[in-house]
């Protein structure tokens, strides 16, 4: 059948992992995150990860800074918004990211919501480097069905 490797408690302790670190390889060098921009209708997240995408570092909505729900998606709050993901970005040693933009996509509106520029200007100006802006929209190539019907949505 096959082999059962045991690992005698020498071996697994030499495999213990070294601490990884955000920082420049080199001096001078930027050290890059990515910044998942998602404007919907109804809200704005900046969520800044590491590269790879898989360790979050600060995700943070337009809900959380304003008190109105109708004020969620507004580009004031997306501005809030990115300036604090920002600030606790550079506190973590991150000093440029790449962009990805993303709409509700879908079958639903693929263009993004009224935060998504002030976002986007906000980070800039924040003081982070923009990397590569990217548009991660959605797009179905042949969908479900879309709600509303046969004959569309009737005013």
């Amino acid at each position: 059948m096959g082999a059962i490797a045991i690992m005698s408690s020498a071996k697994r302790a030499a495999v213990t992992e070294a601490p990884t670190t955000l920082g420049p390889q080199a001096k001078g060098e930027h050290v890059f995150g990515v910044a998942h921009v998602f404007a919907s209708f109804n809200d704005t997240f900046i969520h800044i990860t590491d590269l790879s995408g898989r360790e979050t570092l600060v995700r943070v909505t337009g809900g959380m800074k304003v008190k109105a729900d109708r004020d969620e998606s507004s580009p004031y709050a997306a501005m809030m918004a990115a300036q604090d993901a920002a600030a606790r970005a550079k506190e973590l040693g991150i000093t440029a990211v790449h962009v990805k933009l993303r709409a509700t996509g879908g079958t639903r509106s693929k263009t993004p919501g009224p935060g998504a520029q002030s976002a986007l200007r906000s980070l800039a100006r924040s003081g982070l480097k923009i990397g590569r802006i990217e548009d991660v929209t959605p797009i179905p190539t042949d969908s479900t069905r879309r709600k509303c019907g046969r004959r569309g949505r009737r005013l």
